[in-house]
């Protein structure tokens, strides 16, 4: 194929990433041009998180602009008509709500981070409605979730439910919106790894399940966007200005499952953890569903020509967000590189500890009232000692993640493949091997978020025949190997012991009991 560019869409949390690659170049020379664009985090109360999607929108095309301007100036042969297909990922479970003809949102987009609807799960887990959820959509009634924001919506915006009732207005997650946007409202869509996201997707049957819908107040199936297979058409660009008319979307997923895929985790048993704005701990099932015992989630890496791939995920809220706390909130940095220098010769835990709850605390805790806490601090302790408590904070998390997922799986996981802004961080990756006591291995690319939308566009295109056509296109760059001598070792179970001291705090002064 002669147009072998894909345009990868990376909408996250606080910025998008615009990714222009040839997926026909070795793996080191694919990105032809990139550019992020930062947007506003908007906090109308305590624990309440939302984004002007006007504004995500308008990320996403300054992104596209700079990203294709960078690919024309490197690259003389390249031009925006032969991009071949569009790659989307997104933060998952981030509701929108919008007009269905003019797409203009009604209100701010409620965020995956966003607390306010932990009263309605509580009710639910009250009322043993969590049961019925987790069995059909492998989560749990949490905050974290689309569909517990929609029923907070229903329940308190009278004006936002007449229009979801009237049929006026639609809601989606991230993806449906960009779709929306790309094709100029032609196109109403999404698929299986987003939705599965909602709680209001039956990831058995692979539809929206309409006890679920009455659960969470959905007023109509005709307001949610049909869901489909991750690669496919899902529709074309339409009247942009940025980008020609006529280029097919054609590979969907939501970020963590985009991460997985771009981390070559085709097989069962291969796990990635991506470090965001959370952390994001997936481990592949294939077809083979399976739940979890040990706080993680079931859900749907993909789907393909109807056949639907699963995974166990553990989620922490905070991981890269703790950076840019100490950067914007507490000034102890200019920017998130910064932290690797200052931390890398100083003590942290046993001494300190940092439990990065500032929202809640996810798998396998599901504590969405604690909150971040420092732990160990005397008149002796600096600026430095709190950054490199903060690393090593990112880093037990996903101890405990890959603790309860040890627990869950069958087969011990021999390596955890990394990427994300965070992994970038050599420090902190040192430390997460030395932790997990496992190999950590980052690739070349390590955008793999944008990475697997592009793998999957070039799936839904034609220019790939399968997922084993796949695996070349990624590399190893480093692996880090896990200290392992008696010192060592001792120090890494008296670091872990008082971290679980320290997360049994946090929960304790939530006002949690403690029976676990």
């Amino acid at each position: 194929m002669s147009d072998n560019y894909i345009l990868a869409v990376d909408q996250g949390t606080t910025g998008t990433t615009i990714l222009v690659l040839n997926l026909s170049a070795p793996p080191e020379s694919q990105v032809c041009g990139r550019a992020t664009v930062e947007f506003p985090q908007y906090f109308p109360n305590a624990g309440w998180v939302e984004h002007d999607l006007n504004e995500v929108w308008a990320s996403v095309q300054k992104a596209a602009s700079s990203a294709l301007e960078k690919a024309k100036n490197s690259h003389a042969e390249f031009h925006p008509k032969k991009i071949a297909a569009i790659g989307i990922t997104n933060q998952r479970e981030t509701l929108c709500v919008y007009d269905r003809k003019t797409l203009k949102p009604l209100r701010k987009a409620i965020v995956w981070q966003c607390r306010r609807s932990t009263d309605i799960c509580q009710r639910m887990q009250q009322e043993n409605l969590d049961k019925v959820i987790r069995e059909k959509t492998g989560l749990l009634a949490d905050p974290y979730f689309s569909g517990s924001k929609l029923k907070w919506l229903m329940d308190h915006e009278p004006e936002t439910r007449k229009a979801l009732e009237s049929g006026s207005a639609v809601i989606g997650t991230i993806d449906t919106w960009l779709i929306s946007c790309f094709t100029q409202g032609s196109s109403f869509r999404t698929e299986a790894s987003n939705a599965s996201r909602t709680l209001l997707f039956n990831i058995h049957s692979g539809d929206w399940d309409q006890e679920l819908l009455d659960i969470f107040s959905v007023p109509s199936r005709d307001c949610l966007p049909e869901p489909g297979d991750s690669a496919g058409i899902f529709g074309q660009t339409r009247g942009l200005g940025f980008l020609p008319d006529g280029i097919p979307i054609t590979g969907v997923l939501g970020d963590q499952q985009a991460a997985l895929a771009g981390q070559a985790c085709f097989q069962p048993g291969e796990a990635k953890c991506t470090y965001g704005t959370g952390a994001f701990l997936l481990l592949q099932l294939g077809e083979n569903y399976s739940s979890s015992c040990h706080g993680l989630l079931s859900t749907i890496s993909w789907q393909l020509a109807g056949k639907k791939s699963y995974a166990l995920e553990g989620s922490a809220f905070i991981a890269g967000a703790a950076v840019q706390f100490m950067r914007d909130r507490l000034s102890f940095v200019k920017n998130a590189a910064e932290t690797e220098f200052l931390a890398a010769d100083v003590t942290g835990a046993p001494e300190v500890y940092f439990v990065p709850a500032l929202a809640g605390l996810g798998a396998p805790w599901w504590s969405p009232d604690s909150r971040g806490a420092f732990f160990g601090l005397t008149r002796g302790t600096d600026k430095n000692q709190l950054i490199r408590a903060s690393l090593e904070g990112m880093a037990f998390q996903v101890c405990d993640l890959l603790d309860s997922m040890q627990k869950d799986s069958s087969g011990e996981l021999k390596i955890l493949r990394v990427d994300g802004g965070a992994s970038a961080n050599n420090l902190l990756m040192q430390v997460q091997s030395d932790l997990a006591h496992i190999p950590v291995e980052r690739p070349v690319n390590p955008e793999t978020t944008a990475f697997g939308a592009a793998m999957f566009a070039g799936l839904g295109c034609g220019m790939f025949k399968d997922l084993k056509e796949l695996l070349p296109l990624r590399k190893t760059d480093r692996t880090w190997q896990p200290a392992d001598f008696e010192d060592a070792n001792i120090k890494r179970e008296k670091m872990l012991k008082g971290w679980e001291k320290a997360v049994q705090a946090v929960r304790y002064f939530a006002g949690e009991s403690l029976k676990n």
